[in-house]
């Protein structure tokens, strides 16, 4: 099973406080009472992940996430808010609309038939299309880029149900207490593990968004001890409003907003965050920057450029526009991920690594097993 990020964060569990986790035995969480706290800060980068990578794992509470955590050998991530938030109680109701976070299954791709001005190109055994003039890969239809098929035409009730979910999760979120999000942090810390960024997803993407909520966002997000919130890179007409008002509410609970970025990042896609405010931050993902072709420089460029207004980056190997811009096995990709991290590496730069995990899962194996291997991708990196 496998969740696009918006689905990701229909759990199982609803959470148990810390001293229960420790007290749990092997058999439920293969914790060993003496065992030693992971360590993923190797030649001083901190290696961590957003825990998106592990949405096809059937439990997603936030005691199983902690476990894919430690079993990947990690001290660090970017929590999204789906564990974190049924740990703290969120109604089942509302975690079925609001947010944006459905349950649904993602859409596999449509067959590949070349339509006008396409051709059908082939890398490593993936097929994809291309653009006959401009060489680009052209996403299937139907299937976004790999990012999950759109749900169509909805039925009045369907709608109806979110409205109430959203406005279900609405009165959650601006009346719960930071206590039990305390709680969580404690249980990670005390595992070894630092919850550096928190990313919520949907609730900052409009300027609808109520004051309050925004306050919720950057409170949980301190009360678990990050140092950012990260969202996507606003654009059109609302970008500069929306940059305005996060970098307001930032600088209001001194939690940097770091914007992410998919196939638009580049040498200048964040020249107008930059410029509006200090606590507008960068949460680059260089993976799909190599996905995207020619950006005006290469992810080394930008953080020689950018280090310092980088909060956090996302690191997968893809492969160039014209070998498919696939997602691939680390090391099988065109990402220069020794080279990134060999410079973040060189200059001391205290910025952490999210290894965010999106190839295919080969037969036999689970994402766990896969984070870790990217993991110990960084390990010999960082350690030759």
């Amino acid at each position: 099973m496998s969740y696009s990020r918006r689905e990701f964060g229909k759990l199982a569990l609803a959470g148990l406080p810390a001293a229960a986790l420790l007290g749990r035995s092997e058999s439920i969480f293969g914790l060993g009472a003496a065992q030693a706290k992971p360590n993923s800060r190797i030649g001083g980068v901190q290696i961590g992940a957003i825990t998106y990578s592990y949405r096809a794992m059937p439990d997603q509470s936030a005691e199983a996430t902690l476990k894919y955590l430690l079993d990947s050998g990690l001290s660090g991530c970017e929590l999204m808010d789906g564990p974190a938030e049924m740990y703290a109680g969120r109604p089942e109701q509302a975690g079925r609309g609001g947010g944006g976070r459905g349950g649904g299954r993602r859409g596999e791709p449509a067959p590949l038939t070349a339509g006008p001005g396409q051709k059908i190109a082939e890398y490593q055994g993936q097929q994809c299309l291309v653009s006959t003039e401009t060489g680009q890969v052209v996403p299937p239809q139907g299937f976004g880029g790999g990012r999950g098929r759109g749900r169509g035409e909805q039925t009045p009730e369907q709608i109806a149900e979110q409205q109430e979910a959203a406005k279900q999760l609405k009165a959650w979120r601006t009346s719960v207490s930071m206590d039990r999000f305390k709680q969580l942090r404690k249980m990670y810390n005390d595992a070894g593990v630092t919850i550096y960024a928190y990313k919520t997803d949907g609730m900052q993407k409009n300027l609808q968004t109520s004051d309050e909520e925004l306050d919720y966002m950057f409170n949980v997000a301190a009360a678990l001890g990050a140092t950012h919130t990260t969202m996507e890179l606003p654009a059109g007409q609302d970008a500069e409003a929306m940059l305005k008002r996060m970098a307001a509410f930032a600088q209001k609970h001194k939690v940097a907003i770091a914007y992410h970025t998919h196939l638009q990042g580049s040498m200048t896609a964040f020249d107008q965050a930059f410029a509006i405010s200090k606590w507008n931050m960068s949460n680059v993902d260089l993976g799909h920057w190599v996905a995207a072709g020619n950006q005006g420089g290469s992810p080394t460029d930008f953080l020689t450029k950018y280090h310092a207004r980088t909060a956090s980056f996302h690191i997968k190997d893809r492969s160039t526009p014209e070998h498919c811009s696939l997602n691939l096995p680390w090391g099988t990709g065109d990402t220069p991920l020794a080279q990134i991290l060999h410079l973040v590496r060189k200059h001391k730069w205290k910025i952490p690594a999210s290894i965010e995990m999106e190839y295919n899962v080969p037969e036999g194996s689970d994402p766990v097993q896969e984070v870790k291997k990217c993991v110990d991708f960084c390990r010999k990196v960082l350690t030759t």
